[in-house]
């Protein structure tokens, strides 16, 4: 690793390993920021830190810092892109694998033999120690900062129920096993953190996904000839060529050339842009016309597509994963059950109990607060009611997520491809001549089968699904100016007017305008009136003309319109709203929403719409229809109940037993059958989620 001495602010990303919670996160954050130059954030959902550093600061002491808090730091160089939810998968299957026969032999009768008790722990030995170590290596960085969180909790009652069946076989007294207890624990607990590391792991698969989206390589004129070149070695004022159907590979001027620009990727506006030479296209923009010669004015880290790479990731930042509600409890939860069973271990030494009752009757009390009900708690619930959206068409991406929902008071919705259908659709015909509407569009659409224009191709679609088309000779396309041909003998001209519809010219003369647009979608207007009874306030934001979006706003029943905003103002329109006290959700489908959905408190991803999209939002709404955004937020606040409810009742059985337990009321065995209660209690609640159905109005019971 290197050493970095000079002056000059130097800017670093860590990769991390050993975060279990946000506590986590905030304390390497503390130790880095202490260090002279330093200035640190660490994103807990992407295990990632951005280091900014000065002066005699090294990496090298960047990352001793991270080791010195008790977690692990790297390069990313060194770090690679591994998937650390990999090893947690094999301490999972390892750990189910082993547990299955454990709970046979401890829990159903007649399968006990001579020595089962010594297979047992031969067996629920790798998982207590080994597939539990990430929960033991949490409980011990966690003790060395006067911390406890559920990874206490998982540690020490999966040891005192381990290390107390150890006891009793190598005494030989025949006392209960607890072993069955440690590894189903142990088990259930790693499918949480399992699901977990997944969920954390596809936060930065939107930023992977918009570096995928611009161009690889381009044509860059030099001599005269055109070289074909990696993108990455394109430099500010180089001319490079796109042809019909390329992206435009960096941001720039046109210099020769004209065509019809498709920006909807990154500004959202359904009409592809008509551009000549002096106009600026953005990089990753499609060509749907024309042969184009494009001046760089911006490349690398500079261009429009690398800035909102950074909105999202500044967003995702910014909006640290909620704090997982078993560990809030377990906050203060932990500390008393232990304090709980050292004054019961003290209490019947004190009043002459034999140490043999007060070992049981504290060992009784951390048995009956061990969190096997807890650790099923959120990932049951989480894995029906995901499993009940997937089959409704609804990926809820983790249990972070599912707390946005309750609180949710506002919802934006972009327009192109969300609210409509993201297709240009031919809306009307006017007829100005002798010639009736069907004439007017089927010799218009005849001339636009040759077009490769977007709107053009709308004309020809909705003429040839009208009837036969004459055939066409004397075909021209005008780049910026329009088509034209003759068909039925006559001289058809299509273009542009200049009001925005499309004018049709017969042998010279008007003969009618055609009106095209981004049609709405059908399930709009009652998905917009599912979200307000919802109680929430409905926003139409999108970067298309503000004449079209009052016009589709109008449509779904939509009283407030922001049009006519690139991408990071989108960001700020949430940014504002939050700052008023509004807790936003953001629905939408395209790379230019990516940011927004990540900035907003609850993303909603259209299933239709880009991989980009889909990554940045918190939910994805597969079946690309607006009402199921009204579906997935009930559905993700019912499941939110229900994860509530788990975690009451699986501390409300263990804490009621506990004074029985303190007592000597309780042994072990039944501290393990009320545990063991609660465990089935969760899980038969979860389970009420597969009810969870549509109703005919579009909303979810």
């Amino acid at each position: 690793m290197s050493t970095h001495q000079d002056v000059a602010t130097r800017t670093v990303e860590l990769a991390l390993d050993g975060m279990t919670c946000t506590s986590c996160a905030n304390r390497i954050e503390r130790r880095l920021n202490k260090l002279d130059g330093v200035s640190a954030t660490v994103n807990y959902a992407t295990e990632r830190a951005t280091v900014a550093y000065a002066g005699g600061v090294s990496t090298d002491e960047l990352i001793a810092a991270v080791e010195a808090a008790g977690y692990h730091a790297s390069l990313p160089a060194a770090d690679g892109d591994v998937d650390r939810s990999a090893a947690l998968r094999t301490r999972l299957w390892l750990a189910a694998a082993l547990s299955v026969p454990v709970v046979l032999l401890g829990m159903v009768p007649g399968t006990e033999f001579e020595g089962s008790g010594w297979v047992s722990l031969v067996l629920a030995t790798p998982v207590v120690g080994w597939a539990g170590w990430p929960f033991h290596r949490a409980a011990l960085v966690n003790l060395r900062h006067g911390a406890a969180t559920m990874d206490t909790l998982v540690s020490v009652g999966t040891l005192a129920a381990y290390l107390w069946s150890l006891v009793a076989l190598a005494a030989g007294t025949g006392g209960d096993l607890y072993l069955e207890a440690a590894a189903v624990v142990t088990t259930f607990v790693l499918a949480g953190r399992y699901a977990e590391a997944r969920s954390k792991r596809r936060a930065g698969d939107a930023l992977r996904a918009l570096g995928s989206l611009g161009a690889k390589d381009v044509a860059v004129l030099r001599d005269g000839a055109e070289v074909r070149v990696p993108v990455a070695e394109l430099a500010v004022g180089d001319l490079f060529v796109v042809r019909p159907g390329e992206k435009v590979a960096t941001d720039g001027v046109v210099a020769e050339g004209a065509s019809a620009v498709d920006n909807s990727l990154m500004t959202g506006e359904s009409v592809p842009v008509e551009v000549g030479p002096g106009d600026a296209v953005v990089g990753a923009s499609l060509n749907a016309g024309g042969r184009l010669v494009v001046r760089a004015t911006r490349v690398g880290r500079e261009t429009q597509l690398a800035q909102l790479a950074r909105l999202v990731e500044e967003a995702q930042t910014g909006k640290a994963a909620v704090q997982r509600l078993a560990d809030r409890v377990s906050a203060v939860f932990v500390p008393v059950v232990i304090g709980l069973a050292l004054f019961t271990l003290a209490g019947w030494l004190l009043l002459g109990g034999g140490a043999d009752d007060a070992f049981t009757a504290a060992v009784a009390v951390l048995i009956i607060a061990c969190p096997c009900a807890l650790g099923l708690a959120t990932p049951t619930a989480l894995l029906v009611g995901t499993g009940r959206g997937a089959q409704l068409g609804i990926l809820i991406k983790g249990p972070e997520v599912l707390e946005s929902t309750r609180t949710v008071d506002t919802v934006l919705l972009d327009k192109t491809g969300t609210v409509t259908t993201g297709h240009m659709t031919v809306t009307e015909v006017y007829a100005a001549g002798p010639l009736t509407q069907g004439e007017v569009l089927r010799l218009a659409g005849a001339v636009e089968v040759g077009s490769e224009h977007p709107v053009g191709r709308a004309i020809a679609q909705a003429a040839a699904a009208a009837g036969p088309l004459p055939s066409v000779t004397d075909f021209r396309a005008e780049p910026g100016t329009g088509v034209s041909g003759v068909a039925d003998g006559r001289r058809v001209v299509v273009g542009r007017g200049s009001d925005g519809g499309v004018e049709v010219t017969v042998d010279g003369e008007p003969a009618g305008t055609i009106e095209v647009a981004d049609a709405v979608k059908e399930s709009s207007e009652a998905a917009v009136a599912a979200l307000r009874r919802l109680g929430l306030r409905p926003v139409l934001l999108t970067g298309d003309r503000e004449e079209v979006a009052r016009a589709v706003a109008q449509q779904v029943g939509v009283d407030e319109v922001v049009a006519g905003v690139l991408p990071a103002a989108k960001v700020d329109v949430v940014k504002r709203l939050q700052d008023e006290g509004r807790v936003v959700a953001m629905v939408g489908d395209g790379v230019n929403d990516a940011a927004a959905l990540a900035q907003a408190d609850l993303g909603l991803a259209m299933g239709t719409g880009t991989d980009v999209a889909i990554q940045a939002g918190d939910l994805t709404l597969m079946r690309g229809d607006l009402r199921q955004a009204a579906d997935a937020i009930r559905l993700s606040r019912r499941t939110l109940a229900v994860i509530k409810g788990n975690l009451f009742w699986a501390f409300a059985y263990n804490v009621a037993a506990i004074p029985l337990a303190a007592a000597g009321l309780l042994n072990p065995m039944i501290a393990g059958a009320a545990m063991a209660c609660s465990s089935v209690f969760v899980v038969t609640n979860s389970l009420l989620l597969r009810r969870f159905g549509r109703r005919t109005s579009g909303s979810l019971c």
